[in-house]
């Protein structure tokens, strides 16, 4: 399952990030989404999501979230 598909307000622990696309995936560290890091949604909104890792909140598109196997 994806990022996108994840419910609102559930934590889970990212598996893997699946892309073929280094800057996607060093862009996606930068922000502490790594395998074995707990992530949460907090709200799906038109075409992206609010999640939460660590102490920050961002707002990332469908792109990115499909990237995030949970």
């Amino acid at each position: 399952m994806n990022l996108s598909q994840a419910q609102e307000g559930k934590e889970y622990i990212i598996r893997s990030i699946v892309t073929d696309d280094d800057e996607l995936d060093s862009f996606l560290f930068s922000l502490g989404c790594y395998s074995g890091e707990p992530i949460t949604v907090i709200s799906h909104l038109k075409g992206s999501c609010v999640v939460s890792i660590k102490d920050g909140r961002y707002n990332i598109d469908r792109h990115l979230a499909e990237a995030i196997e949970i």
